[in-house]
């Protein structure tokens, strides 16, 4: 399935200076982790983590989620040592904290491909998720999301955006609207996924959930996590109604027909079916077997046509 389809409703940090919660991560049942080198691991601490996470994800072989790592900044002592320390224990990709401006992620870009080069795996292997995370990098996000091929989701910061604004974080969120519209528009204009910023109140499971609904309404894909408790709220919040699978199926019938007549698009109940269509109903599909709610296999050729 393209990256585009991959489910990442739920991506949970864990930090990765704690061996505990490192050995549980194939048990949590998020759709992916960010294990963390940056804020989650004290400066005397950097090192040991460093030798810790790449152990963790070259012995994590049997994956039931993607492996990301969050790297720090390219600008630190540690970022590229980062880097030559995780990448041969091949995690899935790197989220980039501190993403202000298309050159930081082609920095990466280049980086990635000289170690792709070194360990002799194909060029694009290693996948990144920009950390939209500053006034600068909103203002950029439409140029991140397009700068680089490996970039398959951008994913909002909060908490270090409101300090980049002077302003405080509430659980309203209506001083986010804005910078998270425009982290939307950037990746559905680039074709890519969009990742929510944390909610670090783990107590409060309503204003969560409320968060959650928001998000989802406004067309994320996702939402990064802080405790494995919201794994399940997210789940929820995600889960397409019957009416909506419904639909979905009777997409992907009508664009089976319409491949079979030799076309792209199709119309149904009056609508057109074309690909963005298409690939929003098969990641509904893919979101609903995934959890229980249905039973389908779905077929690239179907979704993307015969190459």
């Amino acid at each position: 399935m393209k990256d585009e389809l991959s489910l990442r409703r739920s991506l949970l940090y864990v930090p990765g200076n704690m061996p505990s919660m490192l050995q549980n991560v194939p048990l949590f049942l998020c759709d992916a982790v960010f294990v963390d080198l940056e804020d989650a691991v004290p400066l005397n601490e950097k090192d040991a983590a460093r030798i810790l996470v790449s152990r963790f994800v070259a012995s994590y072989v049997d994956r039931n989620k993607e492996v990301f790592v969050r790297i720090n900044a390219l600008d630190t002592p540690w970022g590229h040592d980062d880097l030559r320390q995780v990448l041969p224990s091949r995690p899935d990709g790197i989220r980039l904290p501190k993403a202000d401006t298309p050159e930081i992620v082609e920095r990466l870009d280049t980086l990635l491909t000289e170690m792709e080069e070194e360990l002799g795996v194909a060029i694009g292997t290693f996948k990144v998720i920009p950390s939209i995370e500053s006034a600068l990098g909103v203002i950029n996000a439409i140029k991140i999301a397009r700068c680089s091929s490996r970039v398959i989701a951008l994913a909002f910061g909060a908490e270090d955006y409101t300090a980049s604004m002077e302003i405080e974080r509430t659980k309203g969120g209506e001083e986010l609207f804005h910078a998270r519209a425009r982290v939307l528009w950037a990746a559905k204009a680039a074709g890519i996924q969009a990742i929510d910023t944390i909610f670090a109140d783990v107590g409060d499971m309503d204003s969560f959930r409320h968060e959650v609904q928001l998000i989802k309404n406004l067309g994320f894909t996702g939402k990064s996590l802080v405790n494995p408790r919201q794994i399940a709220v997210v789940h929820e919040v995600f889960a397409p109604k019957q009416g909506e699978i419904d639909y979905a199926l009777q997409v992907i019938e009508a664009i089976i027909r319409a491949r079979e007549m030799g076309t792209g698009v199709i119309s149904l109940d009056g609508k057109m079916v074309d690909a963005p269509v298409v690939k929003r109903a098969a990641r509904m599909i893919k979101t609903a077997v995934s959890q229980g709610l249905l039973e389908y296999e779905l077929d690239d050729e179907v979704i993307y046509g015969a190459h």
